[in-house]
């Protein structure tokens, strides 16, 4: 008989979830969850599954409840935001046999000021060899691969250079590039401690995610983020970006671009 699992672990997803998760992201069972696993799977759904706030603009409700959250993302192929792609993603790591703990960290603004407690939903993963990895599928642009949990020095990336480093009250900073990105409290968390996150940030005026429209996919070459009416294309460093039409051409990019079928464009508030 298999260990009860902690309370606050995440609640695994049964094989044939599992089997239409893989085959969502594209990615073939692992053999075993070890290290080169996790980052062939963190890839996957980098490259898949979009960073995207538009339930907050279609008034859809967001459950913080698994089978809700891999429901959107697997059987709506839709994306989310922090909470619901790390949420689902700790549930698929879970059930492949990693070890998952979520983390909550705040994220820093521009001037270097850390946002709300639960402002972000990050995830500490053990592998079968005994290795601790930071993940994360839900930062929007972030590292494409999971970093090492132990390691101070800078840790190259194909999308740019992090550094994990001591912050006040044991807790950790991330860095990119230099700049802090967010800290993280080392305490473990239960899905359902971040509902009070996710209701500021899909409710309150004061969060960017309430003020802004974005879908954002990390691709091949680089990135495809569409804003409103504004698709922004990356790729080998070269940015092109252009202004979308009428309604038609804007719900075609997200099924072109993101693979969403719409059947109503969210509200912009920038256009309001």
């Amino acid at each position: 008989m298999d260990a009860p699992q902690p309370t606050d672990a995440p609640q695994p997803i049964d094989a044939a979830r599992v089997d239409t998760y893989l085959r969502r992201i594209g990615a073939e069972r692992p053999a075993r969850p070890d290290g080169p696993a996790l980052r062939m799977l963190q890839e996957r759904h980098l490259r898949s599954v979009p960073f995207e706030n538009l339930s907050i603009h279609l008034g859809e409700e967001i459950r913080l409840a698994p089978e809700a959250l891999v429901a959107k993302i697997v059987d709506a192929r839709r994306g989310g935001f922090c909470y619901e792609l790390n949420g689902a993603f700790a549930s698929l790591l879970a059930a492949l046999g990693f070890a998952v703990t979520l983390l909550q960290a705040r994220v820093y603004d521009g001037e270097g000021r850390p946002g709300i407690p639960y402002d972000h939903l990050a995830l500490l993963v053990r592998d079968a060899d005994g290795h601790e990895w930071l993940a994360d599928v839900g930062f929007g642009a972030h590292s494409l691969y999971p970093l090492a949990f132990a390691e101070r020095a800078e840790q190259k990336d194909p999308d740019g250079s992090f550094r994990l480093a001591e912050a006040a009250d044991g807790d950790l900073d991330l860095f990119m590039d230099g700049k802090a990105q967010f800290v993280v409290d080392l305490r473990p968390r239960a899905l359902r401690d971040f509902t009070a996150g996710a209701w500021y940030h899909r409710t309150s005026p004061d969060s960017h995610f309430t003020r802004s429209l974005v879908c954002s996919l990390r691709t091949d070459r680089g990135r495809t983020t569409l804003s409103g009416r504004r698709l922004t294309v990356t790729q080998d460093g070269r940015r092109r970006t252009s202004e979308l039409g009428d309604d038609a051409e804007v719900l075609a990019a997200y099924r072109d671009h993101f693979g969403m079928a719409l059947a109503h464009l969210p509200k912009d508030p920038a256009a309001t």
